[in-house]
């Protein structure tokens, strides 16, 4: 095994892993303050890779896409909780769990009435396609520009968690959400905002991935399997977490297809397996 080939899987680890932070940390973010589990998520990630696809398809801007769907998504995430979500507060977690199964399958099928069954590629711009020598390995440049975006993206939102004042009140609902709202913060809005985000960062992912691979109407299966996974593997509610699960699985799945292809799949789960007999609870604790 050449030093290069270990480079570039490294490499495209470190790629695929810096994009599961967007999806996971939305998700995990949302489960630590709300203690709701979105099985929507990997559809909200789906179609903004499909709004983002139509953006660039109309206006030849990229740049734009990465503006456009994630705001789009993000409304809609708002009206989600704010609609359907918040009204099942306090009752069972199975009638939330069903209802975002439900939701996720209508936008499922929505994709498909709105740009139909067939894949979708996205034109990149010229100066995205081709090589670039690092390290001495040629690595695609819009690789590299996913791995320095998302690692900027996840930077930003780790520092808005520590260093923000609504990062302290995010943690601080993590902990216990009725010591936020005895200092007279409408939780509620917190919980909306919350959601919101977290639809934006698994737009802005679906985006990344969309234009790295073909976007299809069954790329929300795969993404939502693959944020399951990281939460699972970081711990539930950890931002940390989710990016050192995000790193682990994105590695490890690189390694795994060029090495074991026909068990790629199976050593990622059986990754998330092997954490959940050692340490059921992740590699790091909530809120952390």
């Amino acid at each position: 095994m050449s030093l290069s080939l270990i480079l570039t899987n490294l490499l495209y680890g470190l790629t695929l892993g810096s994009t599961l932070i967007l999806i996971s940390s939305g998700l995990s973010l949302t489960f630590g303050i709300m203690k709701v589990f979105s099985f929507a998520h990997g559809s909200l990630a789906m179609l903004g890779a499909y709004i983002g696809y139509s953006v660039v398809a109309m206006t030849g801007n990229f740049w734009l896409s990465l503006i456009i769907a994630p705001l789009a998504v993000g409304c809609i995430g708002f009206l989600m909780e704010y609609f359907t979500i918040r009204p099942l507060y306090g009752r069972n977690i199975i009638h939330i769990i069903i209802l975002t199964v439900s939701l996720g399958m209508v936008f499922s099928n929505l994709v498909i009435m709105v740009w139909g069954p067939d894949q979708c590629t996205v034109n990149l711009p010229d100066y995205f396609k081709g090589f670039v020598n690092l390290l001495g390995v040629p690595y695609p440049r819009f690789r590299l520009f996913v791995l320095l975006f998302s690692a900027a993206v996840a930077g930003l939102i780790w520092y808005c968690i520590a260093r923000t004042r609504w990062g302290i009140v995010v943690r601080a609902g993590m902990h216990s959400t009725e010591t936020v709202s005895a200092f007279g913060i409408n939780i509620q809005r917190v919980f909306t905002f919350v959601f919101s985000i977290g639809a934006a960062l698994a737009a802005l992912a679906g985006v990344i991935l969309g234009s790295m691979r073909a976007i299809n109407s069954e790329m929300d299966l795969d993404i939502l399997n693959s944020a399951l996974i990281v939460v699972v593997i970081g711990g539930l509610g950890s931002f940390r977490g989710s990016v050192l699960g995000s790193l682990l699985i994105g590695v490890a799945d690189a390694f795994a297809a060029q090495f074991f292809p026909g068990i790629s799949k199976f050593t990622i789960w059986g990754i998330m397996v092997l954490v959940l007999i050692l340490k059921p609870e992740g590699l790091l604790k909530e809120g952390s």
